[in-house]
Order: C-alpha cells, then sequence, then structure tokens
C-alpha cells in the first residue's frame, strides 16, 4: 500500500513548449503544463467538456527527454508525486504552486 501514497497519474496534452534549465550541477530541470479533458452530460442532456491545467516538473533524465521529445500538443502520459510549494513575490505578497513531480514519462 505504500506504492499507492501520494501517486499522480494524467494523460493529457502539452500546453506551452517545455522550458528546460540546466543547473550549475548539470543537472536539467523541465516545467510545462499538461491539459487534462473531462466530456460529460449535464442535467439536460447537454455535453460538456471541462478542461483541468496541470503544472508539471520533471528532474535528471526525465527532463533530458522531456527536452528531446516534447513540444507544445504533443500527447503524453506522466506518474508522479503532487507536491505544493509557497513564496514571496517581488511585491511580498505569497503565492502558492501545485505541481506534479513527475518520476516516469510516457510518450504517445
Amino acid at each position: 500500500m505504500n506504492a499507492m501514497k501520494n501517486r499522480v497519474q494524467l494523460i493529457g496534452n502539452v500546453g506551452n513548449d517545455p522550458e528546460i534549465k540546466t543547473l550549475e550541477s548539470g543537472k536539467k530541470l523541465a516545467h510545462l503544463t499538461i491539459a487534462t479533458n473531462e466530456i460529460y452530460r449535464n442535467d439536460k442532456g447537454d455535453k460538456v467538456e471541462q478542461t483541468e491545467w496541470h503544472r508539471v516538473t520533471a528532474w535528471g533524465k526525465t527532463a533530458e527527454i522531456i527536452e528531446k521529445f516534447v513540444v507544445k500538443g504533443k500527447e503524453i502520459a506522466v506518474e508522479g508525486k503532487l507536491t505544493h510549494r509557497s513564496y514571496d513575490d517581488k511585491n511580498g505578497d505569497k503565492k502558492y504552486i501545485t505541481e506534479v513531480v513527475v518520476n516516469e514519462i510516457l510518450l504517445l
């Protein structure tokens, strides 16, 4: 059961070209967004499409794969863990971020 704790799996389309950074250590970091769509019928029987956007971060070899093969619009599957963090922006306002830190990616 421990393997199932804080596990996220998403299949969706990449919303922007990934932003790749190379740290001083040489390690790669990738940031991108993924859109997932849900289609259902409301009480009136009308078809409704709802899109959710997810922030995604990947490190190391996974970031290198993203850098080489992932572009805006590509459908991918990712698996990772959900993380939350906060920071103070330049105006001193506290900002909160929820993102998926990826440990596996599948190019579809």
